[in-house]
């Protein structure tokens, strides 16, 4: 019997037929041979259960770990952007997220955000150096009277969040000893203080307290989530990016000065606006929305009317020292 491949030769021969060229050698090496395979990974295994209350003591003691063992820097904002899905389970421990779940967290700090076994990326040098570089690119714009901030990355729109903003009113408060004018003030800077673990107090009074009331009128302990201050034109004013526990009152000039958010958008931002990020707090009118449609705001402040006064307010906010006489929330550790 003949063998297949010699019968397949005689008819090629027989009706005038090439058999396929063989492929060249390289070309047959280089579909057999894989890719440059990439450098391997880091995983550090997470060892325990770790809730909110000793979430940042946890990424310190890794942030320490990592950055003494690898050749290049390792920050806890590098690690958790290497790791967004971590970003994603702390949104998902907002009050009101929870609420829509079923479910009732009288302390949210006991919340668990990592668990035993767990993988988390430690970044290489190259996804740290791309990480780092978007860092050094974010923005975070905030338009008074729009009651938005945005995170923005160069020209590029990262996210958009409500937020509320100071009352167009003056009022004695205790934490500063005076007068104080509530309105949020405008200007160009840089984040220079965060406050990853804040004391909560009424400005009014200068009370410290441990509970909160919820917009559904559930009591419950504080949330720990980072308050970021920003220095605006070179002043410190005291007015913080800080999360509220009662989001009905986003979208309203209705804060002693400081801007609000939602506790899910604090997390988001926290990680996009480490220390040094540039922040411009501005009160532009006239705006272009979703739809491509100029439109004009309505003047919260009565911009106008209060023109002259704010220039008298900035004489008097340059003697300010650093020790945040002005500040209108009480956020040490």
């Amino acid at each position: 019997m003949l063998r297949p491949v010699f019968l397949m030769l005689l008819i090629a021969h027989l009706f005038g037929c090439k058999p396929a060229e063989t492929a060249p050698e390289e070309m047959i090496d280089q579909a057999i041979t894989p890719e440059k395979a990439p450098p391997q990974q880091i995983f550090h295994t997470v060892g325990r259960e770790v809730t909110i209350r000793n979430y940042f003591e946890y990424l310190d003691t890794l942030v320490a770990k990592y950055d003494r063992l690898l050749p290049h820097s390792i920050t806890e904002h590098l690690l958790v952007r290497a790791n967004p899905w971590l970003i994603d389970t702390l949104q998902s421990t907002d009050y009101y997220r929870l609420i829509d779940r079923g479910v009732f967290e009288y302390d949210p700090q006991s919340i668990t955000v990592l668990h035993k076994d767990q993988k988390l990326l430690i970044p290489g040098e190259d996804l740290a150096k791309t990480i780092a570089q978007q860092i050094e690119a974010t923005v975070i714009d905030i338009n008074i009277p729009e009651y938005k901030l945005r995170i923005l990355e160069g020209d590029r729109l990262l996210q958009s969040f409500p937020i509320r903003v100071g009352r167009n009113q003056t009022k004695y408060l205790e934490m500063a000893g005076r007068n104080v004018d509530l309105r949020t003030r405008t200007g160009k800077g840089k984040i220079v203080r965060i406050v990853r673990n804040p004391v909560f107090a009424n400005p009014s009074n200068n009370k410290r307290y441990e509970v909160t009331r919820r917009d559904d009128q559930k009591v419950t302990k504080l949330p720990r989530i980072p308050w970021l201050e920003p220095e605006l034109d070179g002043l410190r004013h005291g007015h913080l990016i800080h999360p509220t526990t009662n989001p009905r009152t986003l979208g309203k000039a209705s804060s002693n000065g400081c801007i609000g958010m939602k506790e899910a958008d604090m997390w988001q931002l926290y990680y996009h606006a480490p220390m040094g990020t540039s922040v411009t707090v501005r009160y532009d009118l006239n705006i272009i929305n979703a739809a491509g449609d100029s439109i004009q705001l309505p003047d919260i402040y009565r911009q106008s009317e209060h023109r002259k006064e704010e220039k008298s307010i900035a004489v008097v906010a340059a003697f300010i020292t650093a020790s945040n006489c002005d500040c209108n929330c009480l956020a040490i550790e």
